[in-house]
C-alpha cells in the first residue's frame, strides 16, 4: 500500500477556510466552496488530499458540484461527530482535527509513510 501523505493542521485550516456551510445534518455535509481556491491550485495538494479523504474510514462519499462551486461529504457521525466539523469550518481545535483525520489516514493506507 502507498504512504499516506501528512495533512498538517495549518493546511486543513487553509483548506477549511474556503468552505461555507450552506446545510449540515448528522452524517451529511454540504459547503460552498470559494471559487478563490482555483488561485491557490498550484500551491495546495488537492488531488493528492481529495484521494487520501476518499480512502479514510469515516468518510462514505464526497461529491463536488463544480458549476455551482459545492461540495457535499457524507460521514459516519460516530466517527466524525458532527462538533468536529462545525469545529473546522471556523476554524477551531484543528490540531485534534487533523490528528485525527491523519490517524485514520495512516489506517487506511496499511500504516505506512
Amino acid at each position: 500500500m502507498s504512504a499516506a501523505p501528512h495533512i498538517p493542521s495549518e493546511l486543513v485550516l487553509r483548506i477549511a477556510s474556503y468552505f461555507t456551510p450552506i446545510h449540515h445534518v448528522a452524517g451529511r455535509l454540504r459547503v460552498r466552496v470559494s471559487s478563490d481556491i482555483k488561485k491557490e491550485a498550484d500551491s495546495l495538494p488537492l488531488e493528492k488530499i481529495d484521494q487520501t479523504i476518499k480512502q479514510i474510514d469515516g468518510i462514505k462519499n464526497v461529491k463536488f458540484n463544480k458549476l455551482i462551486g459545492s461540495a457535499t461529504i457524507e460521514y459516519d457521525h460516530e466517527i466524525f461527530p458532527k462538533k468536529m466539523w462545525d469545529d473546522l469550518l471556523k476554524g477551531e481545535n484543528l490540531h485534534e482535527i487533523s490528528a485525527l483525520i491523519n490517524n485514520l489516514a495512516q489506517k487506511a493506507t496499511g500504516g505506512a509513510r
